[in-house]
């Protein structure tokens, strides 16, 4: 077992980065690109909103994202993948499906295979009692070669099988066909004890961080204090370098992340981490000499992937401790193997939770009834046959559900309903089923009710609050996300560089649109 002193030192590395990434097999980070097509960068900044992401542009602190945007076309409120967490949300922008086909379930989970939580990142207080060196394996390797589905096609695996050759930069999800050797830095390798290479597919060009570097100059971004790389500048350098060297592939996929640091910091109208994307955008758009010739040259896309609401300043106001609602049961901790006398294991992603009965005795309506005595619960569901039963925190109301059916939402989505649709704010006419606060909400909670084997009850929580278990970080005074809520699920798109758009406003459907536009000559 390894010391305190070793796990203080690997908290420190890992949790100065939200993921550890890997350094490429450099025989194959550059090659030219043939293909006539426009370029398509996307770039993510993660906990993107649009209304922070407009008071800066009228404030002036976002002069590159006010250009693209007067540029080409806004739109404001695009519908997120459930849970609303990145890892999650990463998937369905990649694969194009939500959870139940992708199978990556949320930050945190369990897994019942291996009898162990699966989390791919943490906070400080999770991190002495946890499997660190597990967790790295598990961000940087479970994730993208066996977690993420294999049989869920990627848009890297799309665009291989074309042909075409695709960036990842300091992406979460990056699964492609070409093979690389990820390098662990030797202190994480030292105090993790863990191999000093990984074997795995990604795209052609991969960039994690200090780990991936497709320009072997760039040093000054990648220091430990400046999370090894994690971060803005080093993500638009990496683009900037494709760029001075005309090496741009049919698609780049950057990720932008301190902008979700700052939210969570300091709320959801704060300004300052859009701002600081805005300066890492520039740095891109000023490698093509005029941002004028960039917008000539490349097809943009920029876009949050979710959005985070406001978490009350009162610490036992905003927070709900889950523990304490299923006292009744024996709740496994996080700092050992589950035992057989453990009921109860619960997987919290900050305003949304996993509580999973590990007690085949112990019925899943038994819990929902428990959890049913707290107001400040938002949507309780759990899964009953074909069906999903939806209820909420103190209240008796109750929804049943299935895909197919008479009805028919705004996507084409058909269902089978019963029971009050108001406890998922539905509306239904004339065999029309429209959304109201919790946008897509059928098929996201289906996705996530049906993303990994188990018997588990998911329930999120009302704006303001917090769920909490067992030494989960909070983010009182400032912003979180996860749960099912259009104040958790809707985040802006901006598009220059064509006219086009995709089939619907869901992060889901923009892997085709993307594919397309790749393939398009005009």
């Amino acid at each position: 077992m390894k010391s305190r002193w070793t796990s203080i030192i690997l908290s420190f590395l890992l949790i100065s980065m939200s993921l550890i990434g890997c350094k490429a097999d450099e025989r194959l980070q550059i090659q030219e690109t043939t293909q006539a097509q426009k370029p398509v960068v996307l770039i993510l900044i993660d906990s993107l909103m649009d209304k922070p992401l407009q008071e800066a542009i009228r404030q002036g602190r976002a002069p590159a994202l006010a250009f693209l945007r007067e540029k080409g076309h806004y739109f404001p409120h695009v519908v997120s993948s459930f849970p609303t967490m990145s890892v999650t949300i990463d998937s369905t922008l990649l694969t194009g499906t939500y959870a139940d086909q992708h199978h990556v379930p949320g930050l945190s989970w369990y897994s019942e295979k291996e009898k162990r939580m699966v989390y791919y990142g943490y906070g400080p207080k999770e991190a002495m009692k946890i499997d660190q060196p597990q967790v790295l394996l598990d961000a940087i390797w479970q994730l993208n070669q066996s977690q993420l589905n294999p049989q869920t096609k990627t848009i890297h695996e799309a665009l291989a099988d074309q042909g075409k050759d695709s960036a990842s930069i300091n992406a979460i999800v990056w699964r492609g066909k070409t093979e690389h050797v990820l390098k662990i830095p030797h202190l994480i390798e030292m105090a993790a004890q863990l191999p000093k290479e990984l074997n795995v597919t990604g795209p052609k060009l991969l960039s994690y961080a200090a780990f991936a570097q497709l320009d072997p100059n760039q040093k000054r971004h990648t220091r430990i204090w400046r999370k090894y790389g994690m971060n803005d500048e080093f993500s638009a350098q990496e683009i900037a370098f494709l760029i001075a060297h005309d090496r741009l592939p049919p698609l780049t996929i950057a990720y932008f992340p301190e902008n979700d640091m700052e939210v969570h910091r300091k709320g959801p109208m704060t300004i300052d981490g859009i701002e600081n994307a805005d300066k890492a955008l520039q740095t891109v758009l000023d490698a093509f000499g005029s941002w004028d010739k960039a917008i000539e040259e490349v097809r943009w896309i920029v876009m949050g992937d979710s959005a985070q609401s406001a978490v009350q300043d009162d610490r036992q106001a905003a927070t709900i401790d889950l523990r304490s609602l299923l006292a009744p049961y024996q709740i496994s901790p996080i700092s050992r193997p589950q035992q057989a006398s453990d009921q109860i294991v619960i997987a919290a992603n900050e305003r949304m939770a996993y509580v999973y009965a590990l007690d085949p005795q112990l019925p899943l309506s038994t819990i929902a009834g428990q959890l049913q005595r707290e107001p400040r619960l938002d949507v309780i569901a759990r899964k009953e046959g074909q069906s999903i039963i939806v209820t909420a925190g103190g209240s008796s109301r109750q929804l049943t559900y299935k895909p197919g059916g008479p009805l028919k939402d705004e996507y084409g989505q058909t269902w089978t309903i019963s029971g009050d649709p108001n406890v998922l704010n539905l509306t239904v006419r004339k065999k029309q089923l429209t959304y109201g606060k919790y946008p897509d909400a059928l098929a996201r909670l289906y996705g996530a009710m049906h993303s990994h084997p188990g018997r588990y009850v998911i329930v999120t929580v009302q704006p303001g609050h917090e769920l909490i278990t067992e030494s989960s970080p909070t983010h009182i005074g400032g912003g979180a996300h996860g749960s099912l809520h259009a104040v958790d699920s809707l985040v802006p798109l901006l598009v220059t560089g064509t006219d086009s758009r995709p089939k619907s406003l869901r992060i889901v459907d923009l892997r085709e649109w993307v594919l397309r536009l790749v393939n398009a000559t005009e």
